[in-house]
């Protein structure tokens, strides 16, 4: 495996994954409901439409239909499409000891609005395994390389309201500490690679200089199998226009910084903002999960212009330090979309396996 641990799975050369959420089907979630509010930081369970004493086995349905999605398409690194989760965080964040299970707090997202978040009222504790039945349940259904995701320290930070700590550094590491017992349960269950979620760090930038850095290797301390730090602009069904200052591509501003933590590999987008890829010299040695498909194009690419993203990033960054994968994860959508850009993500990188 690239840029951490060997795997007992072998994997080919530029290996496929995705970032990690997949369609829901519509008989599972409320989709539109979801598409018309940002992604929820407390819980949303207004938004499932299976009655609560089936919605356990509904998900494991729809995980099923992800995880034969992934193999159909060709995908060598399977998450479980998030099956379960309302957004990439809330799930794990909200279940966490020292966040007010009544209450609401806010903070500012993102963007600068007012966002509905978790209201942190005590010490931040795990109180038990939350993602464990997810990866158990995806080893057992699948063959292929696993990796499970978990939201990041530093966004989770920024993503409740302190009531409780007067400190965000303190109540990263708090997450952090959280985050680590999490993820060495996760492994002990059998995942391959475990990702950290990061997107806030490309928003709150003097924070994140600060201590994200820190807050990331406690979270990942001792950690044994392949690690990815994920970050990224936002979620392109929200954030139509990443074209940057004059349609030349968005810039990281805060992506350098990355190669000095402990992660083995970073995650980003780099079709969607047309990203210089010339910043993939600057990275040291990490291993780079490559965004190569646009997610605001509704139509799927063909494998040349996947291939044509590809052989450009060669030029940056040798093969064995490559993964390939959409831009962010692929939940809103239309299923039969996401399903043929995954597939023109496979068909692309066999033609430049074939090159290499």
């Amino acid at each position: 495996m690239p840029g951490g641990a060997s795997l007992h799975r072998p994997l080919p050369p530029l290996p496929t994954t995705v970032v990690g959420s997949y369609p829901q089907p519509e008989w599972l979630v409320d989709r539109q409901a979801l598409a018309r509010r940002g992604p929820p930081r407390v819980r949303a369970r207004e938004i499932w439409r299976v009655a609560p004493e089936l919605l356990a086995g509904a998900q494991e349905d729809a995980t099923l239909l992800a995880i034969r999605d992934f193999e159909r398409a060709g995908i060598d690194i399977l998450t479980d499409g998030e099956m379960r989760r309302e957004s990439y965080s809330n799930r794990f964040a909200t279940a966490l000891d020292g966040v007010d299970p009544e209450r609401i707090g806010q903070a500012p997202s993102r963007v600068g609005r007012p966002d509905r978040v978790p209201l942190v009222v005590g010490p931040v504790r795990r109180r038990g395994p939350v993602e464990v039945d997810d990866v158990t349940f995806l080893r057992a259904n699948t063959e292929r390389t696993t990796k499970i995701t978990v939201p990041g320290p530093f966004t989770m930070s920024q993503q409740c309201q302190d009531d409780h700590y007067g400190d965000r550094r303190a109540l990263a590491l708090a997450y952090a500490d959280a985050l680590n017992e999490e993820v060495h349960d996760l492994v002990a269950a059998g995942a391959d690679v475990v990702q950290l979620d990061e997107p806030y760090l490309q928003s709150f930038l003097e924070d994140a200089r600060a201590y994200a850095l820190e807050a990331i290797d406690r979270a990942l301390a001792g950690v044994t199998v392949p690690t990815v730090l994920h970050t990224c602009f936002g979620y392109a069904h929200f954030i139509k226009d990443k074209s940057g200052a004059e349609g030349a591509g968005l810039g990281y501003p805060f992506l350098e910084e990355l190669a000095a933590t402990g992660a083995d590999q970073l995650a980003i987008e780099a079709a969607q903002p047309r990203l210089d890829l010339s910043v993939l010299d600057r990275l040291g040695a990490k291993t780079v999960v490559l965004g190569v498909i646009d997610l605001a194009d509704p139509a799927p690419e063909t494998a040349e212009v996947v291939a044509g993203r590809i052989r450009a990033a060669l030029e940056h960054l040798p093969p064995e330090r490559l993964v390939l994968a959409p831009d962010c994860g692929m939940k809103y959508l239309p299923r039969a979309t996401a399903y043929g850009k995954l597939v023109a993500l496979v068909e692309g990188a066999q033609l430049v396996r074939a090159e290499l």
